[in-house]
């Protein structure tokens, strides 16, 4: 279980007892995170998610409580932090920075349609509208310097095929660095993987974990949560929910020229981004009850985005 802060009740019971509410009624923590300790909280006053942030700067935080008001103001069905009786959005909890937010309805899709691929599409497309005029600045610490820098470092633990595979990808990536970063940028979730979005029944009803926010490309985004919810178990893309995803963001926000040029090389810096973190962190972990995630699931995805077939729609 990735519950890496372990809390008593008697913890909660007074964490919670400056929040009107009500009393404690259960509490559980939550397997799925890889990064921050997660609670379920249950309360008299309703359904929460107490999390306690484990990795970043705690200087970072307040980009996030910023972002998601942002977001929560534009109706977006995002979690928030809930403000306290003296106003504090942001506490401390056994020494970690600690946030209390509305619980999200619904669930994951573990195997999605086109249908859910749409919604996503559509969802991000929205997240990208509501913060491009207004960007609130947080470089990645995972972003295209990192890449770089670490990418050779993982080299010689590769088979043959998977260094010219991964070589060839960091050269590219060095190549079309200064034409990445002068895509169309907004604030990006970054990790809008299908563990991060729920559904009730069809509809899409909560986005979560921002953690990986930043400001950046609104293309590189929208590379990263297709490289997710459009793959089959090869890794191949699924053209049929490939299409759908593309065409619910393109609903929301015309793409350019410029960025349908690029597109291919943006699958391919997405793959190479959560190939080199997973691989990270599965060696630093190794050995822990600690949730990690398969790099070699982004090393197949990489293998298959060496030919791009699905363009983006692009309106003239």
């Amino acid at each position: 279980m990735s519950v890496f802060t372990p809390l008593e009740r008697h913890d909660l019971d007074t964490f919670l007892a400056d929040y009107a509410l009500g009393r404690l009624r259960d509490y559980k923590g939550i397997a799925e995170g890889s990064e921050n300790t997660n609670f379920f909280v249950s309360l008299e006053g309703g359904e929460h998610v107490l999390t306690l942030v484990e990795r970043g700067p705690a200087q970072d935080l307040p980009f996030f409580i910023e972002l998601l008001d942002v977001l929560h103001e534009a109706d977006l069905p995002v979690p928030y932090a809930i403000r306290d009786g003296q106003d504090r959005a942001l506490r401390e909890l056994k020494g970690k920075p600690a946030l209390l937010q509305p619980r999200l309805d619904g669930k994951h899709i573990r195997e999605p349609n086109p249908h859910h691929c749409a919604e996503v599409g559509a969802l991000l497309g929205r997240i990208h509208l509501a913060t491009r005029e207004r960007i609130i600045e947080r470089k990645s610490d995972r972003g295209l310097d990192w890449m770089l820098a670490e990418g050779p470092a993982q080299v010689s633990r590769l088979s043959e095929a998977e260094q010219t595979t991964l070589n060839a990808a960091l050269e590219e990536i060095a190549a079309h660095k200064d034409a990445i970063r002068a895509l169309p940028r907004a604030n990006l979730h970054a990790d809008l993987f299908r563990d991060n979005v729920m559904f009730d029944g069809p509809h899409l009803s909560g986005v979560i974990d921002f953690y990986n926010a930043c400001s950046g490309p609104m293309l590189y985004d929208l590379a990263i949560t297709f490289n997710d919810w459009c793959s089959d178990e090869s890794g191949a893309i699924d053209e049929a929910r490939g299409r759908a995803l593309l065409a619910g963001y393109a609903a929301q926000r015309r793409l350019t020229p410029i960025e349908a040029k690029l597109w291919p090389t943006l699958l391919r810096v997405a793959c190479v981004r959560f190939w080199l973190s997973r691989a990270i962190a599965a060696q630093a972990f190794a050995g822990q009850d600690v949730l990690i995630h398969d790099p070699s699931e982004f090393q197949r995805r990489l293998a298959h985005r060496q030919t791009v077939f699905l363009e983006l729609p692009i309106a003239l």
